[in-house]
């Protein structure tokens, strides 16, 4: 017996199956399950993707979890290297589903099957409806507490102008806001461009689970001082100089835009001007200065034309003087009556000549003649 122990081949033997039994033992165990309660393990895997199989270009489903919670119980070595490596899959297929509601069941696979797995939630209720896709207008939006004071906003717009939304059909109709929602700082005090996310609201104002194309749009903010037109009235200042009279001012300027805040323009009923009237002599157009009301900060414009209508007493003494004499409407009578006598002579020398005799009248008539020729010969 001490001589089979000494030979160095008897104990490899011997160790050899030691080992053997051992091992097979130890894997009896775990094959099994036959182990201590310290060795079984229960743990929850959380935000597991869900995965979906369905017609994504024609139809839409509702009520779908993006990601559930699974928990698994069994020999802790495999709960854990489950848990590592999250190799499973959990899953529904919805292909052979029509249109309409169902109930369905979150089915698993690549779990070891000596562990316990639970699915939460382990049912859904869903809906199959059609996938329609429609064009619609964005409406862009902004607090106006974020206008500063003494500005307005004048309009906005977005490029592009119009997004394209898909969803269930339900879904689609039931939309009533697009809105691109601008945030910025407060103290607006001049026109900008922002970029804004698009969203899709109902009439509740409740975000509708969409797909929007695109996301963001480009809004342009356009600001302005705030103002406003008033009446513009002109008040005579003085008394006009001796001889003169005014009869009348005027200007074609009816009108002044005023700006600054709201608060101070809001309550002016009009602007007025005063014209000094104690040293205009004569008709004419005379520029006048607006002053500035206070708290405005600006008019559109510093200054007026005043037309006024003058008369001088002068003028009218002058006038009378020529008018008065009635001597200078005579004179203008007599002349028109001297042409009438014009032809008078030739009658006159037409009687003689039938008084006298002939021999007396021809002489007359051949005096001239007969002279010139004379005189020349």
């Amino acid at each position: 017996m001490d001589k089979l122990f000494d030979s160095y081949w008897a104990l490899r033997v011997t160790a050899l199956v030691l080992a053997l039994l051992l091992f097979f033992y130890a894997k009896a165990q775990l094959d099994d399950g036959q182990t201590s309660g310290s060795n079984t393990q229960m743990d929850i895997i959380t935000d597991v993707p869900l995965e979906v199989y369905y017609d994504t270009e024609n139809l839409i489903v509702s009520g779908l979890p993006e990601t559930v919670d699974v928990t698994v119980e069994g020999p802790m070595p495999i709960v854990i290297q489950t848990k590592l490596t999250k190799d499973f899959k959990v899953f529904v297929d919805l292909s052979s589903l029509l249109i309409g509601e169902h109930r369905v069941t979150i089915q698993h696979e690549n779990f070891s099957p000596k562990l316990d797995v639970t699915i939460d939630p382990k049912v859904l209720d869903i809906v199959v409806e059609e996938k329609v896709t429609e064009e619609v207008k964005v409406e862009p939006e902004i607090n106006n507490s974020l206008i500063a004071e003494g500005y307005e906003l004048v309009g906005m717009s977005s490029e592009p102008s119009t997004v394209f939304v898909t969803g269930a059909k339900s879904v689609i109709e039931s939309i009533s806001y697009v809105k691109a929602t601008i945030n910025s700082e407060e103290g607006i005090t001049a026109s900008f461009s922002e970029e804004a996310n698009v969203k899709v609201l109902d009439s509740s104002l409740n975000k509708l689970d969409v797909t929007i194309e695109p996301e963001t749009v480009n809004v342009n903010v356009e600001v302005k001082q705030y103002s406003r037109k008033v009446p513009l009235t002109i008040r005579q200042t003085g008394e006009p100089m001796d001889g003169v009279t005014i009869n009348r001012v005027s200007s074609q300027t009816k009108v002044i835009e005023v700006f600054g805040p709201k608060s101070i323009i809001d309550p002016i009923a009009k602007l007025e001007v005063e014209f000094d009237i104690s040293e205009i002599q004569e008709s004419g157009a005379y520029e006048v200065e607006i002053p500035l009301p206070n708290g405005v900060t600006k008019l559109s414009r510093y200054s007026i034309e005043i037309q006024a209508d003058v008369t001088k007493a002068e003028t009218e003494t002058e006038e009378e003087v020529v008018q008065d004499p009635g001597k200078v409407e005579k004179p203008e009578q007599e002349p028109e009556q001297n042409p009438k006598p014009k032809p008078d002579p030739v009658p006159v020398q037409t009687e003689p000549e039938e008084e006298t005799s002939v021999g007396e009248t021809t002489p007359v008539e051949e005096e001239t003649p007969a002279d010139e020729e004379n005189n020349t010969e």
